[in-house]
C-alpha cells in the first residue's frame, strides 16, 4: 500500500513539486485516512457496519496547495471516488431536489443523498462555502444522511467551519451542521507562508494587448504554468441553465469573450462564475462601442463581478482599458470599469 507521503516526496524529488511544510503537515492526516478507507468492510448479519472514519477538513489562504492534496489523495486512495467543486455539487443537489418534489417523492432530501451514495466511499469537495440560504437549510442532515451511507468526506475551504455562512439570514438554523463538521471530520489548519497560484502571477503581466500572437504567447505561457497544461470542461448550474466554462482546472477557468458576453447571460451567470473561480482567462476582448452595445454591458457586468468577488484576471485585449470604450452610450459609466481592469493588474491587488 503506498501512502501518500510517499507519493509527494516522488513528485518532489522529481521536481515536479517544490517541498512545502504546510503541505507536508497534512500528509500524515491523509496517509491514516487512506489505511481506514482501504481496510474491507466487514458486514454482518447480527451487527451493524462500524461507523465510517472521520473525514478530513482541509482549511486555509488561497494558492496554499489544499486542492492539489485533496486532488492527490483522490486519485490515489483504492476506494469509489468522486471529485468536485461544493458549488457545483450544491447545485447538482438543488436540481435533484427539484426533481424529486415534482416527482412527489415523501421525503426528497433522503432519496437525493441516497442516490448520490450509491457505489461511493470518498465525496472530496473543493472550496466548500456556504452563501445561498437554500444550501445552508439542507447541507447538514444530506451530510448526516450520506455519512450514514459510510460516504467520507474530504473537503478544502479558505476559512474554518466556524467561519462558514458567517452573518448569513437564519444562522443559528445552520449551527448544526459546523457542529457535525467538527465531530465528524478533522479540522487541519493549513498555515502557508507560500501563496502558489498568485505567486505564478505575482509581478507578471496578465493584461496583454493589443490581440496578436505575442498576446496569445503572453496569455498560453501563465495558462500552462497555472495549470500544468491539464484542463477539462466544466459545466455550473445556474438556474436550472448549464453554463459552460470550455477549459478548467482546479478553480481555474479559461473562456472567449463571446463565451462570457455574446451570449445572453447576466449577472447571476456572472456572480455563479466568480464564485467557483480563483482564476478567469478571458480571451480576445475587442474593441467595445456602439456596434457591440449589449456585449460591453455585459463585460461591464462581469468585471464588477469579479472584482466583487477578488478573482483573478488574466487577459488579452483590442486595447488598454482606457482605451477600449472610446465613443457611444455608456462611454462615462465605462470609466470604473477601466479603472478596475487597471486595478486588477496589480500583483497585490487579491492581498
Amino acid at each position: 500500500m503506498v501512502k501518500i507521503s510517499e507519493i509527494y516526496d516522488g513528485l518532489v524529488t522529481s521536481g515536479e513539486i517544490f517541498r512545502n511544510e504546510a503541505q507536508i503537515s497534512v500528509l500524515p492526516h491523509l496517509d491514516a485516512l487512506k489505511t481506514e478507507l482501504e481496510q474491507p468492510v466487514k458486514k454482518s448479519l447480527f451487527r451493524k457496519a462500524p461507523p465510517p472514519p472521520k473525514g478530513l477538513y482541509i482549511w486555509g489562504g488561497v494558492g496554499t496547495g489544499k486542492s492539489f492534496l485533496m486532488d492527490l489523495f483522490a486519485a490515489n486512495v483504492d476506494v469509489p471516488a468522486r471529485r468536485v467543486h461544493f458549488h457545483a455539487f450544491m447545485q447538482e443537489v438543488q436540481n435533484a431536489l427539484h426533481i424529486a418534489r415534482a416527482a412527489s417523492e415523501q421525503d426528497a432530501l433522503n432519496v437525493v443523498a441516497r442516490n448520490l451514495s450509491k457505489g461511493l466511499r470518498l465525496l472530496a469537495l473543493d472550496e466548500m462555502q456556504i452563501k445561498d440560504i437554500a444550501d445552508a437549510m439542507i447541507v447538514g442532515r444530506l451530510f448526516t444522511l450520506m455519512r450514514e451511507d459510510g460516504v467520507v468526506c474530504v473537503t478544502t475551504s479558505n476559512r474554518p467551519p466556524d467561519d462558514l455562512y458567517k452573518d448569513g439570514l437564519n444562522r443559528q438554523l445552520f449551527l448544526p451542521f459546523i457542529a457535525y463538521l467538527k465531530e465528524h471530520l478533522i479540522v487541519h489548519d493549513m498555515q502557508s507562508e507560500t501563496d502558489f497560484r498568485q505567486n505564478r502571477m505575482s509581478g507578471a503581466q496578465v493584461y496583454f494587448t493589443p490581440l496578436n500572437s505575442v498576446s496569445s504567447q503572453g496569455v498560453e505561457e501563465l495558462w500552462r504554468d497555472l495549470t500544468g497544461g491539464r484542463d477539462i470542461r466544466h459545466s455550473l448550474q445556474v438556474k436550472g441553465r448549464s453554463l459552460d466554462i470550455p477549459r478548467y482546472h482546479n478553480g481555474v477557468g479559461r473562456l472567449s469573450f463571446y463565451d462570457l458576453c455574446g451570449k445572453p447571460l447576466g449577472p447571476a451567470d456572472y456572480l455563479t462564475l466568480a464564485e467557483a473561480l480563483r482564476v478567469i482567462v478571458i480571451d480576445d476582448i475587442p474593441q467595445l462601442g456602439r456596434h457591440n452595445f449589449n456585449e460591453a454591458k455585459r463585460f461591464v457586468t462581469l468585471i464588477d463581478a469579479l472584482y466583487e468577488s477578488k478573482t483573478r484576471l488574466i487577459c488579452s485585449a483590442a486595447a488598454l482599458p482606457e482605451m477600449l470604450y472610446l465613443e457611444g452610450e455608456g462611454v462615462f459609466e465605462f470609466e470604473r470599469t477601466a479603472s478596475r481592469l487597471r486595478e486588477m493588474q496589480s500583483a497585490d491587488w487579491t492581498s
